[in-house]
């Protein structure tokens, strides 16, 4: 049986993301199955991925949704039509039945059944799949599978996948040579779910809210085949690298041992660390910590959720820097309770944060199964029965978006590292040539003053 695995996702600000989803598909696949990765960005215009397909002639394609949009209420883009024209490349050259998956889907699984005509779709961990393929193949009853989405389900079902996590990457796929030529990056995982209960965030619905550990020998293990495969920076993508101080401990350790000499980073929650923790870390070669921070403000930290507080930001921060890493703060303005007050507490708490890029997104972005959905839905903001594909942003009665955006550009007084929005305008004029001279990595250290 043939399978064309598909990465939807061309969105390469702040930089470039690599698929990881579809390596874990198709590790749980394995060799029972002819396997083709196809990512978007490999292609100049869409007419290459129906090329892509005809010369494959695969029996299903899976298209993996990572974003549903930009999540910029400055600049806002959503993706409905792009991936509206890759369904119709395969089925203009193909009769494969269209398997959808990914983060983006699981959020909205029959909002996308509705609007790109697939066959069937898998909310949740595509580890799934072949269990779908063999119920299919054998015509068997796959309804029974936990999930499983058509455009017919009216309740989806989800269950965290339970069995084996297994990796397949290739370094010879066309999409991850896209990868080491444009800025070296690759990915890992470390592990998956968030016992975090922010409440805009969507990990716990995607991955469960219990935190299932993969072992740090084989962490390792797979990054050193990425840096033997030629990366020449990882970006892990954990929701929280940090949120298990004990297993993120244990993954350096290992990286030590194994002998992984290019930098990495992740995302960082800002809560008070062991001693010492970011210098194991960074002896292990840790380069960048993006901290998921949100505001400097107690009172807007507690009605989002955050397990942390102003106090805990500020010694995070202080430790890391301590430690020599390249930091990055990110910032959600706008949020539940949200006033002058507020913003102006975060924007003057910032200052004591030196040597650090940070991110402003005004306005949160509201998903279904979040606490931020249910206080809109309480505040009028939304309908219960609304459509939230486009995107709807929850927006403070208090201060509008306008002032917000007019406060902290005035505070920022035109410093290069304070970005509004995901930061287009400066990262588009001043990354890709960074990239063609050679640099690899995230790059936002280099806006630090």
């Amino acid at each position: 049986m043939k399978i064309l695995l598909v990465s939807a996702n061309t969105l390469t600000v702040p930089y470039t993301v690599y698929p990881l989803g579809l390596d874990y598909v198709a590790g749980a696949l394995g060799a029972g199955y002819d396997i083709k990765i196809a990512d978007m960005n490999e292609f100049a215009s869409p007419a290459g991925l129906g090329s892509a397909v005809r010369d494959f002639s695969p029996d299903f394609v899976g298209v993996s949704i990572r974003n549903i949009d930009n999540t910029d209420t400055i600049n806002s883009r959503d993706f409905l039509a792009d991936y509206k024209i890759i369904i119709q490349q395969i089925r203009e050259n193909s009769a494969a039945r269209i398997i959808l998956g990914g983060s983006g889907f699981t959020i909205f699984p029959r909002e996308f059944m509705q609007e790109l005509d697939a066959d069937f779709g898998i909310a949740g961990e595509g580890e799934r799949l072949p269990e779908l393929l063999q119920a299919l193949n054998s015509n068997a009853d796959w309804r029974s599978l936990p999930g499983i989405v058509t455009q017919e389900t009216a309740r989806v079902v989800y269950e965290p996948w339970k069995n084996k996590i297994q990796r397949r990457f290739d370094p010879e796929n066309c999409a991850t040579k896209f990868y080491l030529a444009n800025g070296g990056m690759l990915n890992l995982q470390t592990k998956r779910g968030c016992p975090y209960r922010c409440s805009y965030c969507t990990y716990p619905h995607i991955e469960g809210s219990k935190m299932r550990f993969y072992p740090a020998e084989e962490i390792a293990r797979d990054a050193r085949r990425l840096q033997d495969a030629g990366a020449k920076y990882i970006f892990i993508t954990d929701s929280a690298f940090n949120a298990s101080y004990d297993h993120s401990l244990e993954v350096a350790k290992a990286f030590l041992q194994a002998g992984i000499s290019i930098p990495w980073g992740g995302f960082f929650a800002p809560t008070k660390p062991p001693a010492d923790y970011f210098k194991m870390l960074a002896d292990a070669g840790l380069s960048h910590v993006e901290f998921g921070t949100e505001s400097l403000s107690d009172t807007m930290l507690h009605n989002l959720q955050k397990p942390f507080g102003v106090p805990e930001v500020i010694e995070a921060h202080r430790l890391a820097l301590q430690a020599g890493l390249y930091i990055a703060h990110y910032f959600l303005l706008g949020g539940p309770g949200e006033n002058r007050q507020t913003i102006g507490e975060t924007l003057d708490n910032i200052e004591s944060l030196n040597k650090s890029v940070f991110f402003f997104f005004c306005g949160i972005r509201i998903y279904p199964h979040t606490a931020l959905y249910d206080l809109a839905v309480q505040e009028g903001q939304i309908q219960a029965s609304q459509n939230l594909l486009s995107p709807v942003f929850y927006r403070s009665p208090h201060i509008s978006d306008r002032e917000i955006l007019q406060t902290v550009e005035e505070h920022a007084g035109g410093r290069f590292n304070w970005l509004v929005g995901s930061g287009e305008n400066k990262a588009t004029r001043i990354l890709p040539r960074l990239y063609e001279r050679g640099f690899s990595g995230p790059l936002w250290e280099h806006l630090i003053s």
